[in-house]
């Protein structure tokens, strides 16, 4: 068993539900004998790197307990993909203050963050575990069934569409609103849920997962408009062409490569501009929206599956170090759907780290515009019930 100080920090976007795992994991540390001493880093590796951390044996309950059902990393985010540099100055860091244990919450850049200093460890012969504790909105991490802080950002969605659905209703049109997801279109999908009876929005989804065709969008615009007179659209914000390009981006990127595809509304403006082309000198009422960072924070629409995952990860991660002194990711299994029941396991670093998942193929329809019966019967027990819709 190592003992010592541990540390625990937050990384890449944040979520409804990630303080939730911060708890989970100070809570469960607070019952440990071998751990001597909890540091919380401000903004991730950056603030290991500038010992710029907070004590967090110090705070009362209740005070944990406010900032657990509080939206966004209370400890302050980064993203920051550590070279050799970074690396010696971590375990500079982690040698004078005698920490074993370090915690990462985060997602797959997080975990390959994780695996890195983990790695370093051995080279360095240093006694030492790391964990890598599961977030994500994006829901693309590889083994584990789903996770934490996707659901929440999945019933704000579906809550979204939901009433921009009865927006539309009553002003018809084509409406189409960008949601977040890169390679994956976990999200996105989850506007699926908002639709309760035939006619209901969103009428048409993409996601990355399927080339998306100019032509082929415009084509079901107009199918959709002269079924039901209007037409709600659910995109990613990641879709792709034939060349396997996004159809729109900043051109940024991050220091993991990524490249930033949310924040502005271009690609809304743009498939607003492509309906518009399709229906030439006919007037027609085309709206879009882009959810943007909205998604990820957003308080009072936590799903309850997924705040109480979250603060299962944290606590199951610092239990298993200590026990095990086995670096790792946490991982979330499903037991079953009716009812709903999931437990925690560990499975490699290198299993999780940089890699991406994506939507299965039987969640897609054949046609690539919409989402089928077995994704909604994945996706709803981790998003709750939903508002009944009530039509004169």
């Amino acid at each position: 068993m190592l003992k010592g100080k541990m540390v625990i920090g937050q990384s890449g976007g944040p979520t409804a539900v990630i303080n939730q795992s911060l708890v989970g994991a100070i809570l469960a540390a607070r019952q440990q004998d071998a751990i001597t001493g909890i540091l919380g880093a401000h903004h991730g590796l950056a603030g290991i790197m500038n010992e710029d951390f907070i004590d967090l044996t110090t705070q009362s309950l209740e005070q944990l307990e406010d900032v657990a059902n509080t939206p966004a990393a209370a400890l302050g985010s980064v993203r920051l993909k550590p070279g050799k540099a970074e690396c010696e100055k971590v375990f500079e860091v982690f040698k004078k203050h005698d920490v074993r244990y370090f915690f990462y919450i985060g997602g797959n850049d997080s975990a390959e963050t994780a695996h890195i200093i983990a790695e370093m460890a051995k080279e360095e012969n240093y006694d030492f575990c790391t964990v890598h504790i599961p977030k994500t909105i994006d829901n693309d991490l590889r083994v584990t069934d789903h996770c934490p802080g996707f659901a929440s950002a999945a019933r704000f969605v579906a809550l979204a569409f939901m009433g921009d659905d009865r927006d539309n209703a009553a002003l018809a049109g084509v409406k189409i609103n960008v949601v977040m997801g890169r390679d994956a279109g976990f999200l996105t999908a989850a506007s699926a849920l908002a639709r309760q009876s035939e006619g209901q929005g969103p009428h048409l989804i993409y996601v990355p997962e399927k080339t998306f065709d100019v032509a082929k969008f415009q084509s079901d615009v107009k199918t959709v408009m002269k079924k039901y007179g209007r037409c709600v659209v659910a995109v990613s914000e990641g879709i792709t062409d034939a060349e396997g390009q996004p159809v729109m981006t900043s051109g940024e990127r991050d220091s993991h490569g990524n490249l930033q595809l949310s924040g502005t509304g271009a690609l809304g403006d743009f498939l607003s501009g492509k309906v518009k082309e399709a229906y030439g000198d006919e007037t027609i009422r085309v709206r879009a929206d882009t959810f943007g960072y909205l998604q990820r924070s957003f308080p009072s629409v936590v799903s309850d599956v997924d705040a109480q995952e979250a603060r299962m990860v944290g606590d199951f991660g610092v239990k298993h170090a200590v026990a095990n002194a086995e670096a790792g990711s946490v991982a979330i299994r499903r037991l079953s759907s009716v009812p709903y029941k999931s437990e925690c396991f560990i499975t490699p670093l290198a299993t999780v780290a940089r890699e991406a998942t994506e939507l299965k193929a039987e969640y897609i329809n054949e046609a690539g515009n919409d989402v089928t019966q077995a994704w909604l019967d994945y996706v709803s027990p981790l998003v709750g019930d939903l508002p009944k819709i009530g039509i004169l």
